[in-house]
C-alpha cells in the first residue's frame, strides 16, 4: 500500500507544482482550458479516493495488499470514479469559468488541496513504508498466539530501516532471533511461481522465526531439531493432527546436496509436490536467511515446504495487536 500512496502523492505534487507555473503566467486564459485543468484535478481526486478505500476494503478482507500493480477490483471502480468526477468538474467549471473574472477560479483552490494531500500522503507512505504497518491475520496458521482477524502492528524499524531498491538495511536496533514473529514478503520473484496452492508473488506473510543462519533445521515425527536438538519447550507451538505422517518416499530418493538445493532455492515443494509436514531436512539456513513456521504446526505453509526466507524480503517484527479489543496487547 505504501507505493500506491507514495504514488498518489507525488501526482498530487506534481499537480500542485503545475497549477502554481499556470497561476504565476496566467496560461489558463480561456474558460475551456480552465475547465480541462479543474477537470483533471478531479479525476485524479476520483481515482486517488476510490483506490484508496478499495485498498482499505482489500486489506480487511485479506492480509495485505499485492504491490507492483493493481487488480480490476481495484482499477475498474477507480476509472469509472475518476470519469464521472472529471465529467462534473469540466461541468462546473467551464460553467463558472466564463463568468467575467472567474476563468482562474478553482485554480488556486485546486492547488491548494494538491499541497494538502501531497503533505499527508508523503508522510503516510514514509511512515508506512520505514516505520509501523498495520496487518491483518488471514488464516489459522498461527493460532493460538495469533487468531484469523487480528489486526496488529508490525514494527519496521526494529530491523534497521530499508533502503529502498536495494533489499539492505541500515541502523538496526535489533538482530533477527529465534521466537520473533515476523512479516515478510513472500520470498520468490517470479509472479508465476504457486506455492501453498496460489501465486504469492509480492503477498504478506506471518510465521515465527525457528532457524537461525548456519543452523541446521530438521523435522522429526513433527517435532523440530535444531542442529541435531529438539527446539524445547515450544509453549506457542499448537499440534492438532491425531496421527504423524511417514517420510516421503520422493524425499528417500535425493540426495543430501539436491535436497538442500531444492530447497534452499524455493523449489522443493515443486519438485516433490508431496511434501511430509512431519518429515523434513535436514537443511542448512544460508546466511541471510531464517527458517520460520507457524505457531499452529499441522495447518501451516511455511520453510518446510517454499525454503528460507531471505533477509531481504524481511518487512518487520510483529508488534501491537490493536482490534479486537479483547485481544489488544503486545504480540509474543
Amino acid at each position: 500500500m505504501e507505493e500506491r500512496l507514495f504514488f498518489i502523492g507525488l501526482g498530487m505534487g506534481g499537480y500542485a507544482w503545475v497549477s502554481r507555473r499556470f497561476e504565476r503566467d496566467k496560461t489558463l486564459d480561456t474558460p475551456l482550458k480552465a475547465a480541462f485543468w479543474h477537470a483533471f484535478f478531479r479525476a485524479m481526486a476520483g481515482f486517488s479516493l476510490t483506490l484508496v478505500l478499495m485498498m482499505s476494503i482489500q486489506t480487511r478482507t485479506r492480509s495485505s495488499i499485492v504491490a507492483g500493480s493493481l487488480t480490476t477490483s481495484e482499477l475498474y471502480p477507480s476509472l469509472v470514479v475518476a470519469a464521472f468526477a472529471a465529467i462534473a468538474g469540466f461541468w462546473k467549471s467551464y460553467r463558472t469559468a466564463k463568468r467575467p473574472g472567474k476563468k482562474g477560479y478553482y485554480l488556486a483552490e485546486d492547488a491548494e488541496w494538491s499541497e494538502t494531500v501531497f503533505s499527508a500522503v508523503m508522510l503516510a507512505a514514509v511512515l508506512m513504508y520505514f516505520v509501523i504497518q498495520a496487518f491483518k491475520i488471514p488464516s489459522g496458521s498461527m493460532e493460538r498466539t495469533l487468531l484469523i482477524g487480528d489486526h496488529l502492528f508490525v514494527n519496521k524499524f526494529i530491523y534497521g530501516f530499508r533502503v529502498p531498491l536495494t533489499g539492505k538495511r541500515v541502523l538496526p536496533l535489533s538482530k533477527v532471533d529465534r521466537g520473533d514473529i515476523v512479516v515478510f514478503q513472500f520470498p520468490v520473484d517470479d509472479p508465476s511461481e504457486v506455492h501453498c496452492g496460489d501465486l504469492q508473488y509480492k503477498k504478506d506473510f506471518i510465521k515465527r522465526v525457528v532457524g537461525l543462519p548456519g543452523e541446521t533445521v530438521q523435522v522429526v515425527g513433527g517435532r523440530v531439531l535444531i542442529n541435531g536438538k529438539e527446539l524445547a519447550p515450544e509453549p506457542y507451538a499448537q499440534y492438532t493432527a491425531m496421527d504423524r505422517q511417514a517420510p516421503s518416499v520422493k524425499t528417500l530418493g535425493l540426495s543430501a546436496m539436491q535436497y538442500q538445493d531444492l530447497w534452499q532455492s524455493h523449489q522443493l515443494d515443486k519438485e516433490l509436490q508431496d511434501i511430509q509436514k512431519d518429515y523434513f531436512g535436514p537443511v542448512i539456513v544460508p546466511e541471510g536467511g531464517y527458517f520460520v513456521m507457524g505457531d499452529n504446526r499441522d495447518h501451516s505453509c511455511d520453510s518446510r515446504y517454499w525454503g528460507p526466507v531471505e533477509s531481504k524480503y524481511l518487512k518487520g517484527k510483529a508488534w501491537i495487536i490493536y482490534w479486537p479489543p479483547s485481544r489488544m496487547g503486545l504480540v509474543r
